[in-house]
This record gives structure tokens, C-alpha cells and sequence, in this order.
């Protein structure tokens, strides 16, 4: 052999010699196998690593590290080796001139390989310092298999001893020790490198600077775990992000892939264009019409479909790459994976074999150990890989969809509600990156089945195909299963849309839900979406009782049939434990792809679902960019101009603005009038650029601000609310302080202007708020202001203060461009310019004089109110939050708002008792006994396999096989009817629980008082109703089902191994307590990680919610970038704790899996100690059980700890039924007269009340007496009390002392619906709710139509009802979006004419309606509640004049009380205020 030549001159030393190596007790390899293959093994490994290593480490430059001793260190030793190396070479020549014997080519090719490898190695070692290495995997490898490769070879010469070659042994043993330094010296990390990231850190992660095998063992988090088993974690104990998973890195490279997506397809779109016609559009100029054009190709049914932009290639393009590794990890695990079985076989030949050696048994054990050991690690590192990329994934999603919901038109707006852009951000998101950890089972699947089919061939040969043919029966049934909970997943998630935004409307609108008493309707609407929810999961309960049935038995059912058909085939096929075991233990592996298949092909169906919603998201249409020209340098000398400017809110609408010509010079006044529904507030919106233009041009000059005319108020202080994100410029801030009024204000408030203003303005006034948001215009100091009715919720006295201090001629805007929509006609004389509208049009247009001359209908209307408006509107309303008396201005105190706070703590033995009993005791105990009894049935049938194999062979045969067959099939049966038992009855009781749970929830949410509201910010209502009643719905119960099964398997399988090898007995305590000790280690930190992780979550969708609220002020001010940077913010802190606690479970994982290794090892280790005792069929099912038994374990560390993090969801929502709740709605011996109050006397006696225990009394000591069918007005400063009377009479909030009786009955003592539902009131803000204009009107269904028809006569909107084509089933949007200001104030009147109680109460009820408007409601204020008692807040006083008594308020105390005239003559408070209002 040429070969043995190249090894020894004389052929002496041969490559392979079996009876050396195998057939022997003390096996060796050959000389020549040495000097080769294990010296070339690590050179080759080296040589095909590098190439590929420097590409990388070319693209990853961390940065450049010094030279440190660790370095130096490394290099010498690389160098030192390749002395050595060529040391040999030389001896080799020198060996060939003088010595008598010419060495063999071996000793002059081997170290001149090795020798150029070490100085590779040298060189990479600098490299990586160079490239900001600080501890490298590659390095490590080589260097260990060098040393293993040498080990051998250091063995084997320590046995041969008796003939030595000095020198070649000499250098052999240096270079062995050099290799156990180098080796040692590559596990050490170096210093981080200059300028990177972690020292300008604060708590960086470690991970960067951990060394590799602290890597691939997550070793690198202990220190965390350390910490939270101390004492539980909090937020300042997690560590930053690493740079390459935060917001800014991550979300734009998606954005910029799905841009470039979007535009690929409007090029197609237009290269279509040929196909079809589009509408055009008439009179648009060719840059508009493009995008006329391509908003009808949008529109109009193409005969050709173009392809859709895909959002999944955009995903795939930025996601990919760094995915792709861990398809590289899953094709080693898969494959390793069938090392087990193949070692088991050898295990039982061994066994079996009693003239082999045992150093074979030992050598099994010890592979078998690396094997699984090495499988471990690769799996988690897989995992880590999938996580990391589904966390990337989220991130970017949430991203996206943030900076998409600030540039989405208004029309395609109103297609998504705020529920559901808040889902796609919490539930889609949730959904890809669940789906991200099994995608790739789509391949490894089909790949592992194949292996596994291959294997089991050569064992049992054909008969593996009944087998097969079971589980292609198997997959369609899987399939249909699968395409079923689809249907019933989208109905589903259409349900929980619909809930979610019907509760978002009710937390909104809770205050007049509760005024108005209709809790209960809202909850009957809530529980009937409920309950179609319910019924869609108890169908989808019985197919996963079925899926779980055809899954849990599909492995039996294929080893059944296998085996049945290979013993009836042919007598002589004898079933032994190589055959059975090694096959079962193939089957077992053959479990997991068919059950993961099924699994990933739902959760795929799933994530499509999710991705079509987030595309159709994604491609709406954006608002126009040109619809309006921002100009800054242009020598223009309008400031705004509109030409020929027609106006929609959709492009598929009839325009709302038609033929608008508008010039503005700079810095002039202009006031916009017109009626309700007159088109006012949608030509702010045009100048805006939020509304459709369709034809003409608008230019603005210079930047603009914009006051909505519903102040958008955010959730943070005051001042951040003033300052909106410019600089700081105090005395500036003073100035609009003082300017806008807001001084007064200041005072009041708990901590001045640090005081946290709640979500949406809570704990502010109605004018108040209107004042903060024209105030935080006025800070920014722009050249244009769009002002929409600032001024109408404010007092009179304040609004003239304002106009003059900010609006007016004089005022700090006077060199500005302002544009005032207003109903305050007293303002307008000093307008340089007055727009009329009527209808969308503007009919007149000059200066207040030119107006007055040409005897138009603006001059007709102006002498007709002229004569009302000296108005003075005096006193606005005040919620009661805002009038504490509080001195104390410490920010702590100017908290209101509560954060989720994240429980701490083991969760308490009380929630999963408090689970039980919404199961039902007894159906909990049926589920329990049917899973023991499957698990029983499944170790008695691999028991009694055990024991057919064993049966002795009687002229190959075995005697008794059928009766063996019979019971083992009828073992299966059994097993399959226990399965579908307990599955069913979890799913039923999980259902049960959780309609329970909801109804429960939602009524203690509705029985709480509204202080309540006010603290706690709807997003954490929200997340409860959402993120966690899902969990309660569709998690809890399958993870339940999973930890009983796991917790039986392993159970099980400790069992059988020691019946087996009762020897592991002395192991498995011990393992057991590192086991445990590991569980509680890792549970304490992981379950705190997800409980912070859960309290970050909110503040992202609560951020979301108010930004989608207040798109149009955001883009106004052009602070969109600010936004989009805070919303990152939230997600960077949401996922800093998301972070650790996958790297926990991995960490837990690789210390689990090896637990488990131990166990498997150690079975196998005193089965080859015991071999003979032991018969083979124990042995097979000992180790066939041990090998299952790691899955199992890490499994059920999963599972309880998954139980633990999930069941936190009960307790959260179980947190509501302890707070403090409102006085019973209905009293149960209620003895009021059905007509009650038939008079409407109001008596009140010393009435006191107080907002918080802790605060002053807001009213104090009230005595008054109004008469049935008095008409009371209630005037006073802001603060004075006014609102906080009327909270009291509706017992909103409860009296601190006194009494109120009507007609002569305590209303203390009555439940609050029969109170609330017997007087009215027509609050302050007009709310509506999404549904039929009828079901706004009448929520009980308790009118009918007639009556219904003629309260809208009364309210003035029978013409505008009529003319809707739905009339009165018309859809209100969200909040009543689609309706104007003024018409929901007047459907508010309306409901009030519907109930038509004894006793009326009107808050502020005219402030955002305009004269005309506020004439009509007061007149059928007169004419319909003629004899009932009024109580009226008045805020324009000539209201309240014809008034038969007058309350004046003065700090929460009666000042004044009687009829106007008398007041007036008495000179008082009251006469101040009528002559302030010019009424006298």
C-alpha cells in the first residue's frame, strides 16, 4: 500500500490495524493513523474556517483593542509552537544527512502543515485584536481539537515507552503542554476595544465582552439571576440594549425595504396604466392629477391584479441574513439528534454481546455523553438566535406602524379604529414573533422525518411502511383541524376588535355612562360580543381536543401498526429489544416534527392573517405631500392663499370645501364665522394639509401652529404640555403663562405647573384645557396660527383677557398671521378680515365694516344677536380633580396617574385556587384522574413490550405473540379515550373560567367610582381587557394541559429507569435537588423579567393611543420626529426587559439539558455495569425512556414557569375586585314612587364634599331650598365650585356632610341608577359612541321611533337626520368624529328631551355652539321643560337673566341666592359680573 509507505519506509507501520484497535482490552491506533489524520484533523478545520472568518470579521469591526498581556501572551505561545513545529521539520533533515535511517515522509510533511497552521492561527490572533475580537469561538475550537487529537498520541507514547525517540518525545511534550496553555489562554476575554459602546455605557451588557464559553453557556447572565434571587429585580438592575437591537438601528432598515417595495409596485402600477382607464379628475393640474389618478387605480377593480407590495420580502430582506445562521445550527442538531438511538442499538448489541470488551460499553457511554452535550448546546444557541430575531421583529413592526399612523390620511383613518392600530401593534407583532421561533421546523420537519424513516428501515425493514402510511392518514385530518381554528381565529380576533374598541369608547366616555346611568346597556353590548367570542373558542376547544387526541396517540398508533404488520408477516420475524427499542425510540424522535407541523402550519396561518392586516395597514394612503406648499423665502405678499381650492375628506366623497379663493396678507386678523356644520374647522384642516385637495393650490408661508378645537392634552406635566418639546426660554414662558390666564390656574393646582396632567386632560377643565393648548402655541412662536375656537370654553371675562392679551391688535401675537374660527361676536369688530361660511362655501368676505354695508345675511345676523352677545359668558366648568386648594407645590402630590405597578414575589397559592373555582372543583378533579390514568396506561404498555421481547424464541418463533398484540392494541385504546377525555374537559373548564373572569372583571370596573378612572390611564384598562383575557382565553388552559403531561412523563420515566437500574437511585436525588435549586433560582428572575417586562408594555400602546388622538397637532407643529424618538424610547424599555428573559431561559435550558445528559449517561453507564443481570428488553426501555427525559425535564421547567408568568394574567385581572367600588346601583327595598320625582323640589342642607380625604372640602355647608319648576342659574369665578354641585347631586362624587333631598327623599339613600336615571343632565362634552345614531339617543331601546323623531324636531336636527341616507341608524364614528362639535351637543340635547325627567341639569351645555345654534337650544329649553326645575352652570350670562333665581358660588360657598333683578339691586357679586358683561 502506497500509504504505508508514505508512514514508514518499510511498510512496517500500517494506516488501520481492527485487532489493535478494536478486537482488544487495551485498544491503541497505529502510529501511522496518528502522524496523518490527528495531526491534520485541526489543520484542516483551521484552514476551512478562515477564509470565511476573515470575510466576517471584514464587516464586523468592533473597534481596535490594545495590546494587553493576554495578547502578548497568546501570540508567544502561537510562536513558540511554530518553533517547535519547525524544530521537527529540521530534525528531520538533519536526520536524513547524518542519521543512519532516512525518516519516513510523514515526519517532513505533518509538522510543515502544522507548522504553517500555527502561524495562521498567530496571525488571526492579531487580526481579531485588530477587528475588536475579545474572545473568539473559532480560536477555541481549533485549539481543543488540537489538544484531543493530542491527547491520543500522549496516551498512546506513554505506553509505548519502551522505544524512545528523545527528541521527536521532548518536542512532542513541549508542544503538548504549549497547546494545554494556548488552549487555556483563548477561554480568558480581553479588554474591551477603544471607543465601543460599553464604556460610554452606563450598565452595559455583558454579553459583548463575554468570553465564548461564557457564551455558548450564557454564563454570562448569572450575575442578573444572582441578583433577582436576592431580592426581586427592578429597573435599574437591567442592563441597555445592545446597539444592534434598538428602535433606531433596526426600524428604518425595514422602513427603507418596504418604501422601496411600495414604489417597485406604483411602478407597475403605472406601467399597467394602458389596461384601464382612470377616472380623471377635471380642472387638476398634471402634478396633482397623477396622484388623482393613482388613488382611483386604488379605487377602481383592475382587470389585471398587480401584485400586492410584499411585506413578507421586505421582512425577509432585512431579518434574513442574521436568521440564516440558525437554519446552519438546526441542520447539526437535527442530525446529532439521531446519534441517541444509534448509540442504544450499539448499547443492546453490547449487552447481548457477552465476549465484548467493556471498555466498548464505557466508550458508548462517554459518546452518547458528548453527543447530547454537544446537542445541547447548539440547540439553545439556535433558540438565542430565533428569539433575538423575533425580537428585532416586533420591534421594527411596532415601528413601522408608529411612524405609518402619523402620516395616514384622514380617510383611510376612519377605516382602522384606535383598537385596532393598537392591536396590530400588540397582538400581530406578538404573533410574528411566536411564529419566528418554529418557521423553521418547516423544513427541519420533512427532514427529520426522513432520517428517522431511513433508520427505522434498517431496522425493521418494509413493515416501517404501515407505519408511515398511519401518519399520512394522520396529516390531512391535521390539516383540515388546522384550516378550521383558522376560520375561527379571524372570527375570533373580529370579536375582540369589536370588544376592545367598545370598551376603549366606554373608558372614555365613563363619565356620562355612569350620569346618565347606562352602565348596564354598555355592559349587555360588551358580553353579547363576549359571548359570540366564546362561542367561536368553545368550537375551537373541540378541535384542538381532537387535534391533541390525533397527536398524543399518533406515535402508538404508527409503533402499533409497524409492529403488527412485521410480526404477521412472517412467522420468523422475531420482535427483540434491538428492534423494538431502537424503533420506539426513532418513533419518539418521529413525534415532535409531526406534532410541531401542524403547529407551525396554524401559527403560520396565524402570522398571515396578522401580515395581511399589517399590509393593508401599511399601504393606505398617506395624506397628500402637496397639499399644501410650505413656503419660507418667497417675496410673497399673502401669508395663506388658497386659489380655486376644492376640499374632501376621501377622494371617493363629495367635496366638503368647493371653490375657495382665499388671500391673506401677512400678519393680518382673520375671524371665520359661519353655523354649526358650516365647513369652519375643515378649512383649518385644508391650510393643514389634512384633508383631500382635488383641485387649486394653497400656499403657507413660514411654519405653522394649530389650537384644535377640542384641546389635545397630553399625559405628562403642565409645563411639557406648554413647552412641547422647544427649548427652554423662561421668561418667554412666564409671559404666555400670564397671557393666556393660566396664573389663576397655576395656584390651584396641587404642584403648580409640575402637576401631572391625566390621560386626555382629565383633572383639567374644559377651559382649562382649551387654555394650555393655545398657550403651548403660543410658546412655539411660528408665523402662522390656525386658532379653532379657543375661546369657547373659556369665561368671558377670560376670553376678552385672552383676545387682547394674545389674539387681538395688541396682543402677543399681533405680528402674526392668525386665522380664528369663532362664535364670539363681540370680537369681530377688531377682525381685519371676516370669511362668511355657508355650506362649504365662503359667501361674503371684507372687513367688519365693509360686512355691515352690503346689508348681506352676515350684517342680518349680527343685528339680530348683536343685542345678546355683550355675553359675558361668566364661570367655566371645572372637573372636579382640578379644584384642590392645595398649597403645597411639591411635584409629588401633582401625581395622579398610577403606573401598572409589577406585583413582586412568588404569585400566591389563593390565584391558582381562585382559577380553580372558576373551572368548577369537580370538573378540575375529572381532568386530573383522566390524565393519570393515560399516563399510567402509557408505562404499563411500554412495560409489557419490554416484556414480549423477552419472550424466549422457540424455533425462531415466539409462542405467545399474538395474545402479546391483542393487549398491547387494547393498552392503545385506552390511552386514546383518557387523551380525548382530559383534553376535552381542560378546554370546556378554560372557557368556563374565563367568561367568568371577564364578566366579573368588567362589572368591578363598571362599579367603580370615577376617581378611579381618573388615576388609573385606560391603556392599563385595556391591556387587562386585552392582552390579558387572551392570555386567560387561548394560553393558560393549553399550558396547563402541558405541565400535567410533562410533569407525568418525567415522572414516568424516573420510575422505569429505576425499576431498571436500581443503582441511579443513589444519582437521581442528587440531580433532583441541583434541578430544583436551578428551577427556583431561574423562576425567581424570570418571573419578575415578565412582570416588568408586562408593566413597560402599556406605556408604549397608552404613548400610541394619545398620538393617534393627536395626529393632526403633531403634524401641525411638526414635531412628528420627536414622537417617533419617544415611541422608540418606550419599545427600547419594553424590550430591555424583554432581552434578559430569553437569555434566562436559554441559560436555564443548557444547565437543565445537561441534568438530564447526566441522568441518560449514568443509565446507561450502570446498565453496562450490571450487564449481567440485566435482560436486554429493561436495559432498552430503561434508556429508551432516559433519552426522552431531557426534552422532558427542560419542557417542564418551561411549562411551570410558563404557568407561573401566565397565571399572573388571573391576579391582574382578579386586582379590580378590591378596590373601592360606588354605592349600589339598585337598592333591593327600593320604596320610591314609580312617577318619583313628581315635583323636582331640591332641598339642600349643609352640603359639603371633598375630592381626595386628604384635600380641602371643594363645597362647604350649603343650605338652599329650590321650589318644583324653579329655573336656577349657578354662576361663579372658576374654582368657585359649580360642577362640583352638580357631582354631588348625581353622587359622582360622595357628600362629605349633609343632605340633598328631592321631593322629600334622601337621594343618599336610594341605589344610584334609580337616582341618575330619574334626573338629567346635558354635560359639558358632548360624547357619543360608535354604533347608530338611535342606539346614542336611546341605549335601552326604550323609546319609539316617533318619540325618537320628535325629541330631534325639538333639538333642531330632524332636517340634518333626515337627510343622511341612513337616517337613524346612521354610524356615529369613534367619539363621534363624523358629526361636528355643535351637533353632538345637540344630539346631547336630545337625549335630554327623550327622558324628559322632573329635574334638568345643564353644564356649560352651549359653550361650543354658536349664537344661532344657542338660541334654539334655549328656547326649547323653555317651551319643553316649562315646569320643570332647571339647575343651569351659566356660561353667557344673558341665559340666565329671565331666570327665576340665581346661585352666585365664591370659593365652594353660596355668596348670593335670588332672582337676578334683586341681586342686581343689591350690587354684589352677581352685578359685578352682568356689568363686566355689559348687561347693565
Amino acid at each position: 500500500m502506497e500509504f504505508d509507505k508514505f508512514c514508514s519506509v518499510d511498510s512496517s507501520d500500517p494506516f488501520w490495524d481492527w485487532n489493535r484497535t478494536w478486537y482488544t482490552a487495551n485498544p491503541d491506533l497505529t502510529q501511522c493513523f496518528q502522524n496523518t489524520v490527528l495531526v491534520w484533523l485541526p489543520c484542516l478545520y483551521l484552514w476551512m474556517c478562515a477564509p470565511l472568518y476573515l470575510l466576517y470579521l471584514r464587516g464586523h469591526d468592533r473597534g481596535y483593542i490594545c495590546m494587553s498581556h493576554l495578547n502578548k501572551a497568546k501570540t508567544a505561545v502561537g510562536l513558540l509552537l511554530w518553533i517547535i513545529c519547525w524544530a521537527d521539520v529540521f530534525y528531520s533533515f538533519w536526520e536524513r544527512s547524518h542519521g543512519s535511517r532516512v525518516p519516513a515522509p510523514v515526519y517532513l510533511v505533518s509538522p510543515t502543515l502544522l507548522g504553517l497552521t500555527m502561524l495562521l492561527a498567530t496571525m488571526l490572533i492579531q487580526y481579531e485584536r485588530m477587528k475588536g475580537v475579545q474572545s473568539s469561538g473559532v480560536m477555541l475550537i481549533y485549539w481543543l481539537l488540537a489538544l484531543l487529537c493530542a491527547t491520543v498520541t500522549f496516551r498512546s507514547k506513554i505506553l509505548q515507552l519502551s522505544a524512545v525517540y528523545v527528541w521527536r518525545y521532548t518536542t512532542f511534550y513541549i508542544y503538548y503542554a504549549l497547546l494545554l496553555v494556548a488552549l487555556f489562554l483563548s477561554c480568558l476575554t480581553d479588554q474591551p476595544p477603544l471607543f465601543s459602546q460599553a464604556v460610554k455605557d452606563s450598565n452595559p451588557c455583558p454579553e459583548l465582552g463575554a468570553s465564548f464559553l461564557s457564551r455558548i453557556t450564557f454564563w454570562w447572565i448569572t450575575n442578573m439571576m444572582m441578583t433577582g434571587y436576592k431580592h426581586p429585580l427592578e429597573e435599574k438592575d437591567l442592563w441597555s440594549l445592545n446597539p444592534e437591537d434598538r428602535s433606531h438601528r433596526v426600524v428604518p432598515q425595514l422602513v427603507c425595504r418596504w418604501n422601496a417595495e411600495k414604489r417597485l409596485w406604483l411602478e407597475n402600477i403605472y406601467n399597467n396604466k394602458t389596461l384601464y382607464s382612470p377616472k380623471q379628475v377635471p380642472h387638476s393640474e398634471d402634478k396633482d392629477g397623477r396622484a388623482v389618478e393613482e388613488s382611483e387605480i386604488l379605487i377602481v377593480k383592475n382587470p389585471q391584479k398587480t401584485k400586492e407590495p410584499s411585506l413578507l420580502w421586505a421582512l425577509c430582506l432585512t431579518f434574513g441574513p442574521y436568521f440564516l445562521i440558525s437554519c446552519l445550527y438546526k441542520i447539526i442538531q437535527d442530525i446529532l439528534m439521531f446519534v441517541g438511538p444509534e448509540i442504544l442499538r450499539l448499547l443492546i448489541r453490547f449487552v447481548n454481546n457477552s465476549s465484548a470488551p467493556s471498555w466498548q460499553g464505557y466508550f458508548y457511554t462517554a459518546l452518547l455523553f458528548i453527543c447530547t452535550c454537544v446537542q445541547s448546546l447548539i440547540l439553545q444557541k439556535y433558540f438565542h438566535v430565533c428569539f433575538v430575531s423575533g425580537m428585532r421583529l416586533r420591534t421594527a413592526i411596532i415601528g413601522a406602524v408608529y411612524r405609518k399612523a402619523l402620516v395616514i390620511s384622514s380617510a383611510a383613518r376612519r377605516t382602522s379604529t384606535v383598537g385596532e392600530i393598537v392591536n396590530l401593534m400588540s397582538v400581530d407583532a406578538q404573533r410574528f414573533m411566536d411564529l419566528i421561533t418554529y418557521i423553521n421546523m418547516i423544513w427541519s420537519a420533512p427532514l427529520q422525518v426522513v432520517l428517522a424513516l431511513y433508520f427505522l428501515w434498517q431496522n425493521l425493514g418494509p413493515s416501517v411502511l404501515a407505519g408511515v402510511a398511519v401518519m399520512v392518514l394522520m396529516v390531512p385530518v391535521n390539516a383540515v383541524i388546522a384550516m378550521k381554528t383558522k376560520t375561527y381565529q379571524v372570527a375570533q380576533m373580529k370579536s375582540k376588535d369589536n370588544r376592545i374598541k367598545l370598551m376603549n369608547e366606554m373608558l372614555n366616555g365613563i363619565k356620562v355612562l355612569k350620569l346618565y346611568a347606562w352602565e348596564l346597556a354598555f355592559k349587555d353590548k360588551v358580553s353579547e360580543i363576549r359571548e359570540s367570542e366564546l362561542r367561536v373558542l368553545k368550537k375551537a376547544a373541540y378541535l384542538g381536543a381532537m387535534s391533541t387526541f390525533t397527536w398524543v396517540c399518533a406515535p402508538f398508533l404508527v409503533a402499533l401498526s409497524t409492529f403488527t404488520v412485521y410480526v404477521l408477516i412472517d412467522e420468523h420475524n422475531v420482535l427483540d429489544a434491538q428492534k423494538a427499542f431502537v424503533s420506539l425510540a426513532l418513533f419518539n424522535i418521529l413525534r415532535f416534527p409531526l406534532n410541531m407541523l401542524p403547529m407551525v402550519i396554524s401559527s403560520m396561518v396565524q402570522a398571515s392573517v396578522s401580515l395581511k392586516r399589517l399590509r393593508v395597514f401599511l399601504s393606505h394612503e398617506e395624506l397628500q405631500e402637496d397639499s399644501y406648499v410650505s413656503s419660507f423665502f418667497l417675496s410673497a405678499p399673502h401669508s395663506i392663499s388658497i386659489v380655486d381650492g376644492v376640499f374632501s375628506w376621501s377622494r371617493t366623497e363629495s367635496p366638503i370645501l368647493k371653490k375657495l379663493t382665499v388671500h391673506i396678507p401677512e400678519g393680518s386678523l382673520v375671524a371665520v364665522v359661519g353655523h354649526v356644520g358650516s365647513g369652519k374647522s375643515s378649512l383649518l384642516s385644508a391650510l393643514l394639509g389634512e384633508m383631500d385637495k382635488l383641485e387649486g393650490t394653497v400656499t403657507v408661508k413660514g411654519w405653522v401652529a394649530y389650537v384644535p378645537q377640542q384641546a389635545w392634552i397630553q399625559n405628562s406635566t403642565l409645563k411639557e404640555n406648554i413647552m412641547f418639546g422647544q427649548e427652554r426660554r423662561d421668561s418667554w414662558y412666564q409671559c404666555v403663562v400670564d397671557a393666556c390666564a393660566l396664573r389663576p390656574d397655576l395656584e390651584i393646582l396641587p404642584a403648580g405647573d409640575e402637576t401631572e396632567i391625566g390621560e386626555k386632560g382629565v383633572n383639567l377643565s374644559g377651559g382649562q384645557k382649551q387654555r394650555v393648548s393655545l398657550a403651548r402655541a403660543v410658546y412655539c412662536d411660528r408665523a402662522v396660527y390656525l386658532l379653532d375656537d379657543p375661546l369657547s370654553a373659556v369665561d368671558a371675562h377670560v376670553g376678552k383677557h385672552i383676545f387682547d392679551q394674545v389674539i387681538g391688535p395688541q396682543g402677543l401675537l399681533k405680528d402674526k398671521t392668525r386665522v380664528l374660527v369663532t362664535h364670539g361676536l363681540s370680537y369681530l369688530p377688531q377682525a381685519d378680515l371676516i370669511l362668511v361660511m355657508v355650506e362649504g362655501q365662503i359667501t361674503e368676505m371684507g372687513s367688519y365694516q365693509q360686512l355691515m354695508a352690503t346689508e348681506g345675511a352676515f350684517s342680518e345676523f349680527q343685528r339680530t344677536y348683536s343685542a345678546v352677545d355683550h355675553t359675558d359668558n361668566n364661570g367655566e366648568t371645572h372637573t372636579y380633580t382640578e379644584l384642590y386648594t392645595a398649597t403645597a407645590k411639591n411635584p409629588e402630590v401633582g401625581k395622579l396617574t398610577e403606573a401598572d405597578k409589577a406585583s413582586t414575589g412568588q404569585v400566591k397559592l389563593s390565584v391558582f385556587w381562585a382559577y380553580l373555582k372558576a373551572i368548577g372543583v369537580l370538573l378540575s378533579f375529572i381532568s386530573l384522574l383522566l390524565f393519570l390514568a393515560h399516563h399510567l396506561v402509557s408505562l404499563f404498555s411500554n412495560y409489557w413490550l419490554s416484556l414480549w421481547t423477552d419472550d424466549p424464541v422457540v424455533n425462531g418463533t415466539q409462542p405467545n405473540r399474538l395474545m402479546r398484540l391483542g393487549v398491547y392494541g387494547g393498552l392503545g385504546l385506552t390511552q386514546g379515550v383518557a387523551v380525548f377525555g382530559y383534553s376535552l374537559s381542560m378546554s370546556i373548564g378554560g372557557i368556563l373560567a374565563s367568561r367568568y373572569l371577564h364578566e366579573s372583571m368588567l362589572y368591578d370596573v363598571l362599579r367603580s367610582p370615577m376617581s378611579f378612572f381618573e388615576r388609573t390611564p385606560s391603556g392599563n384598562l385595556v391591556n387587562r381587557f386585552a392582552k390579558e383575557m387572551d392570555t386567560i382565553d387561548s394560553v393558560i388552559p393549553s399550558i396547563i394541559k402541558m405541565f400535567m403531561g410533562s410533569m407525568f412523563n418525567v415522572m414516568g420515566a424516573c420510575v422505569i429507569i429505576l425499576i431498571a437500574t436500581p443503582l441511579v437511585a443513589i444519582i437521581i436525588p442528587f440531580l433532583g435537588l441541583i434541578y430544583f435549586f436551578v428551577q427556583r433560582f431561574y423562576v425567581a428572575s424570570s418571573r419578575q423579567l415578565k412582570r416588568l417586562e408586562s408593566v413597560s408594555r402599556s406605556p408604549i400602546y397608552t404613548h400610541f393611543n394619545e398620538t393617534l388622538l393627536g395626529t393632526s397637532v403633531i403634524r401641525a407643529f411638526g414635531e412628528q420626529e420627536r414622537f417617533i424618538r419617544e415611541s422608540d424610547q418606550r419599545v427600547d424599555h419594553n424590550q430591555k426587559a424583554y432581552y434578559p428573559s430569553i437569555v434566562a431561559n436559554r441559560w436555564l435550558a443548557v444547565r437543565l439539558e445537561f441534568v438530564g445528559n447526566f441522568i441518560v449517561s449514568f443509565a446507561a453507564l450502570f446498565a453496562v455495569i450490571a450487564r449481567e443481570s440485566l435482560s436486554p428488553g429493561i436495559m432498552g426501555l430503561a434508556i429508551s425512556y432516559a433519552l426522552q427525559l431531557t426534552a422532558s425535564l427542560t419542557w417542564l421547567v418551561r411549562m411551570s414557569s410558563d404557568v407561573e408568568t401566565n397565571i399572573v394574567a388571573v391576579e391582574r385581572v382578579k386586582e379590580y375586585s378590591d378596590t373601592e367600588k360606588e354605592a349600589e346601583w339598585k337598592q333591593e327595598s327600593s320604596s320610591l314612587p314609580p312617577g318619583w320625582p313628581t315635583k323636582g323640589c331640591i332641598d339642600i342642607r349643609g352640603f359639603s364634599l371633598r375630592y381626595r380625604h386628604d384635600l380641602d372640602p371643594a363645597i362647604h355647608n350649603i343650605n338652599i331650598n329650590i321650589n318644583g319648576g324653579e329655573k336656577v342659574g349657578i354662576v361663579g369665578r372658576t374654582g368657585a365650585g359649580k360642577s362640583s354641585l352638580t357631582l354631588g347631586l348625581f353622587r359622582i362624587i360622595e357628600a362629605a356632610e349633609g343632605h340633598i333631598f328631592i321631593d322629600g327623599v334622601d337621594i343618599a339613600q336610594l341605589g344610584l341608577h334609580d337616582l341618575r336615571s330619574r334626573i338629567t343632565i346635558i354635560p359639558q362634552d358632548p360624547v357619543l359612541f360608535s354604533g347608530s345614531l338611535r342606539m346614542n339617543l336611546d341605549p335601552f331601546d326604550s323609546y319609539s321611533d316617533e318619540e325618537i323623531w320628535r325629541a330631534l324636531e325639538y333639538s333642531h336636527l330632524k332636517s340634518f337626520v333626515s337627510s343622511l341616507p341612513n337616517k337613524l341608524s346612521h354610524e356615529c364614528s369613534e367619539g363621534g368624529e363624523n358629526l361636528s362639535v355643535g351637533q353632538r351637543q345637540l344630539l346631547c340635547l336630545a337625549r335630554a328631551l327623550l327622558r324628559k325627567t322632573q329635574i334638568l341639569v345643564l353644564d356649560e351645555a352651549t359653550a361650543a355652539v354658536d349664537m344661532e345654534t344657542d338660541n334654539l337650544i334655549q328656547s326649547t329649553i323653555r317651551s319643553q321643560f316649562e315646569d320643570c326645575t332647571v339647575l343651569t352652570i351659566a356660561h353667557r350670562l344673558n341665559t340666565i337673566m329671565d331666570y327665576t333665581r340665581v346661585l352666585v358660588l365664591d370659593k365652594g360657598e353660596t355668596a348670593e341666592f335670588d332672582s337676578p333683578s334683586s341681586l342686581i339691586a343689591q350690587r354684589g357679586a352677581f352685578y359685578k359680573m352682568a356689568r363686566d358683561a355689559g348687561l347693565v
